[in-house]
C-alpha cells in the first residue's frame, strides 16, 4: 500500500526545527465530498509558517499539520467535484500543504497553465499584496506608496502592483543587491536603509509625505513611516493607532488574509493573467530547497533576511 510523508507540528514553538517533524502515513489521503487531492511538486515558503507553530492564530489540539501553499497534480477528486480533473495542473492555499500529498476543497483550487515553481510566489504572498492593496489600503493612483522589504517574496510584488496603478513607489531594504533587484521592477526610490537614514530620505526627498505604506517589519521602520505619514495616509499593518496618526487624520489598516478567503481564487486568478501577459514578474530566490527536510533551512534563510524573493521548495 503506497505511504506518504508530511510535517506535523507537535509543540508550539517559534523554532520551526523544535515544533516540527516528519510523519509518515501508511494510507494516501482521499477526496473526500467536494475536495481533490493533489500531488505536490513545489511548497512555498512564508513567514507565517513560524505563526502556526508558535499557535500566533490561535492555539488548538495537537498535531496539527502546517504549511500554506502548493502547486501539484490532481490525484484524485471527490463526489460532487465537477471542473477539476485528475491529471490537472494546480495551485492551491490551504492548510497542510507541507506534504507530499494534501487533500484541498476543490473551491480553493486554481488551475495553472503549467507545472511550474513560478506559480508559487502568487499563491500567498502575491494574493495578500493583491488583497491588502485593495482592501485594506484602498490603493488608488498618482499617490506616494512605500514598502518596507520591497524586495521579499509579498514586497516584490506590492511594488509592482502599485507601480501598474500608477504611482510613485519607495522600497526599503536591506542591501546593494536588493537595491538593484527593486530597479529591475520599477521602483522609483529603493533605499538600503543600511546605507541611507530612511526617515531623513522620506523627509527630504517627500515633504508631503506617503500616501499610503505596506509596512511588515515594525521597529524603527516603523517609526520611519509614521513620521513621514501624509496627512490623510494609509499604513497597512498590525499595531494600534497612536496620537501621531490622529493628529494627522491617518489611519492603520490592520490586515490578515485568512479574513479574505473567499476573495484568494480571484485574486490569483488575476495575478496569473498579468503574469501571462508580461506586466508581472514573480521573482523565485535562487537558493535551491529540496524535499521536507529542507523547509526548516529555507525558514532560516527567510528570517535572516538573506532571501531575494520568494522561498521554494521542490518535492
Amino acid at each position: 500500500m503506497p505511504s506518504f510523508r508530511y510535517v506535523q507540528v507537535h509543540t508550539w514553538s517559534t523554532n520551526f526545527r523544535k515544533a516540527t517533524k516528519i510523519v509518515v502515513d501508511q494510507e494516501l489521503p482521499k477526496s473526500s465530498a467536494g475536495n481533490v487531492v493533489v500531488k505536490n511538486h513545489f511548497l512555498g515558503i512564508n513567514a507565517t509558517d513560524i505563526n502556526i507553530t508558535n499557535g500566533g492564530y490561535g492555539r488548538t489540539t495537537l498535531p496539527i499539520k502546517c504549511g500554506l501553499e502548493g502547486v501539484g497534480v490532481v490525484e484524485s477528486v471527490g463526489e460532487g467535484v465537477t471542473d477539476v480533473w485528475v491529471g490537472e495542473t494546480v495551485a492551491y492555499q490551504h492548510l497542510g500543504a507541507f506534504a507530499e500529498y494534501t487533500e484541498v476543497p476543490a473551491v480553493k483550487i486554481v488551475k495553472t497553465p503549467e507545472l511550474s515553481p513560478s506559480v508559487i510566489p502568487l499563491t500567498v504572498c502575491g494574493v495578500s499584496a493583491s488583497l491588502a492593496l485593495e482592501k485594506a489600503g484602498e490603493m488608488k493612483s498618482n499617490e506616494t506608496v512605500f514598502v518596507s522589504a520591497a524586495a521579499g517574496a509579498t514586497g516584490q510584488f506590492v511594488v509592482q502592483l502599485a507601480k501598474l496603478a500608477g504611482n510613485h513607489v519607495i522600497g526599503a531594504c536591506s542591501s546593494d543587491e536588493k537595491v538593484e533587484y527593486l530597479k529591475s521592477l520599477g521602483v522609483d526610490r529603493p533605499i538600503n536603509y543600511k546605507k541611507e537614514n530612511l526617515s531623513e530620505v522620506l523627509k527630504k526627498e517627500y515633504p508631503d509625505g506617503i500616501n499610503l505604506a505596506f509596512e511588515s517589519v515594525g521597529g524603527e521602520m516603523f517609526k520611519a513611516v509614521l513620521d513621514n505619514i501624509a496627512v490623510l495616509g494609509r499604513i497597512i499593518y498590525g499595531y494600534q493607532q497612536n496620537r501621531k496618526m490622529q493628529l494627522r487624520s491617518a489611519s492603520l489598516r490592520g490586515f490578515l488574509l485568512f479574513h479574505h478567503a473567499k476573495h484568494v481564487p480571484e485574486h490569483l486568478q488575476r495575478l496569473l493573467d498579468l503574469i501571462k501577459d508580461g506586466k508581472l514578474k514573480a521573482g523565485i530566490d535562487p537558493t535551491e530547497f529540496c524535499g521536507l527536510e529542507s523547509i526548516p533551512d529555507a525558514i532560516d534563510r527567510l528570517y535572516v533576511q538573506q532571501n531575494i524573493g520568494k522561498m521554494v521548495i521542490k518535492l
